[in-house]
């Protein structure tokens, strides 16, 4: 029986403030993968930054753009940091898990918020009436849903969630 050759993407999902950014670049370094932020590709790709998006015409304007650029890529090599908002698509994440890992950074709701100073900027896919730890509890079920890999990242350096990624990873293929 012939073996499917081994997933050579690593995907990293959370909420923001998880360091999937942060920690993307330095795991992509320390893995010789390419980096890549969907975030970034969205806003490459409508000329608008997210908040701009969600401002003007709404949170779920902002999951359909992130569905089709997430669902759009063809990549190999690399490291995802995706967009808090990518669990919501099915088609999306089932796309990324066909050649990555999943690995979901696990951090709680204080030490999000420690992490970032003002979510009202950050173009968050969230209705306009949801507090953040609504969305934290909403999230939550989706990210453990499509996880592989789960790193908890409460106490832990941004070098040492790469370190234990890299672990996970080799373990798990």
């Amino acid at each position: 029986m012939k073996s499917s050759p081994p997933r050579s993407n690593i995907i990293l999902i959370g909420m923001p403030g998880s360091g999937k950014s942060t920690v993307g670049v330095l795991l992509a370094k320390q893995t010789g993968r390419a980096f890549t932020d969907t975030d970034l590709l969205i806003q490459s790709d409508t000329g608008r930054t997210l908040q701009n998006i969600v401002d003007r015409d709404g949170y779920l304007e902002l999951r359909r753009i992130e569905e089709r650029v997430l669902r759009s890529l063809l990549l190999r090599n690399h490291v995802v940091a995706t967009g808090g908002s990518a669990v919501y698509s099915s088609e999306a994440m089932d796309h990324l898990k066909a050649d990555g890992v999943v690995v979901f950074l696990d951090a709680d709701p204080a030490t999000l918020e420690a992490r970032v100073a003002d979510f009202g900027t950050r173009g968050l896919a969230k209705r306009p009436d949801q507090t953040f730890q609504q969305l934290f509890d909403e999230r939550l079920p989706l990210y453990r849903k499509y996880a592989e890999i789960t790193i908890t990242c409460a106490g832990l350096s941004h070098e040492q969630v790469v370190g234990e990624i890299m672990d996970a990873v080799e373990n798990l293929c």
